[in-house]
């Protein structure tokens, strides 16, 4: 998207209603351009009917009023289906379309071109920083695989769930991340739930601490080692803020009640899966709290780590359920489509695919 103009996709209703007012039009009108944009996913002014001539011409001239492209998408056998989002720079972004019960469709958003974190069990992770993604952005992954899902598969498709946990560290980009999530918990807009949404993070603690200041949505901690030293190993963020700055950080987070903080937990065959591993974890958590997602290892040439037995992973979830904790075993998804975390990215990259 371009850094000159401002998206109209990064802009809550009432920022809308600001700029329309601060430019002498009606403020009603947002309600109309918003109702296009998020609820009949209409991208072309000249479609917007009932909108005047006159604010229409306005957006072409001094906003941004495109959406990231399609590059690639890929159909696996599971239902999953992962996306390849062109920005406008040329730079690419995943996005994964997950279904679930109950006819949920949670939709992966990538934060950031690449990570700075650096976790070694991560594809992305190998790539390095590149830049931010902008408010207009993320939001544009959304608006860009509803279109295209309503486009070419079911013209009533909504995404609805959304959970930042594609390429890049959420808190890194903070304040993006915060606003994208205004847009979409936006009532007259795309309309999610503080439950339908997840911000997970490395533990970044500095910004932890400022979670008091971001729309109350679920939290997910990517916590994947009970031990300082293993966890350094996976993550050199924890060199900085190992385990006791980070649980300092995480009970100070506000929490509504009956809400849970849930803990990924990435199991990596004969390194975190071991008795020493749950009874660190034991030490950590807090039972009241605290959810477990353990997350078998999605193995990729590159990496040196393994996947555990299922055997394995089945023992230590029964071993921590038996402790007194909530943990479920996320289903690996969408492993035929290049399913690991920047693999897609990483191999599209690799071919110089990108086409006008």
């Amino acid at each position: 998207m371009s850094e000159k103009k401002t998206s109209l996709y990064s802009l809550t209703l009432e920022d809308l209603r600001e700029y329309l007012k601060e430019n002498g039009f009606a403020k009603f009108a947002a309600d109309q351009v918003y109702n296009w944009i998020f609820k009949r996913y209409e991208f072309d002014p000249d479609k917007w009917s009932n909108v005047s001539s006159k604010i229409k011409n306005d957006f072409i001239e001094k906003m941004d009023i495109n959406i990231p492209k399609i590059v690639w998408n890929g159909l696996s056998t599971d239902g999953t289906r992962k996306f390849l989002v062109g920005m406008s720079d040329s730079n690419t972004v995943e996005a994964v379309a997950i279904p679930a019960k109950n006819n949920r469709l949670t939709l992966c958003v990538s934060s950031q071109i690449g990570c700075a974190i650096g976790c070694t069990f991560c594809h992305t992770g190998t790539m390095g920083l590149t830049r931010h993604l902008t408010t207009g952005e993320i939001v544009g992954q959304y608006l860009a695989v509803t279109k295209w899902l309503r486009d070419n598969v079911d013209e009533e498709a909504r995404l609805s769930n959304i959970v930042y946990m594609g390429q890049g560290e959420p808190l890194h980009n903070f304040n993006n991340v915060k606003q994208a999530t205004k847009v979409f918990m936006e009532d007259k807009g795309i309309g999610l739930g503080q439950r339908k949404i997840t911000l997970s993070t490395s533990g970044l603690v500095p910004q932890i601490e400022k979670l008091e200041d971001f729309p109350p949505v679920n939290i997910a901690i990517s916590l994947h080692a009970a031990h300082d030293n293993i966890r350094t190993e996976l993550m050199p963020i924890n060199k900085a803020y190992d385990l006791t700055r980070l649980f300092e950080a995480i009970r100070k987070i506000p929490l509504k009640a009956h809400r849970w903080i849930t803990y990924e937990y990435i199991l990596i065959a004969d390194l975190n899966d071991r008795v020493e591993d749950l009874e660190g974890l034991s030490d950590l958590l807090d039972k009241g709290v605290s959810k477990v997602n353990l997350i078998p290892f999605n193995e990729y040439p590159e990496s040196k780590f393994k996947r555990p037995s299922d055997e394995k992973i089945k023992w230590f979830q029964d071993e921590l359920i038996r402790r007194g904790y909530i943990c479920t075993t996320r289903i690996t998804k969408g492993t035929d489509i290049l399913a690991a975390c920047g693999q897609l990215k990483s191999e599209h990259d690799k071919l110089n695919l990108w086409a006008d």
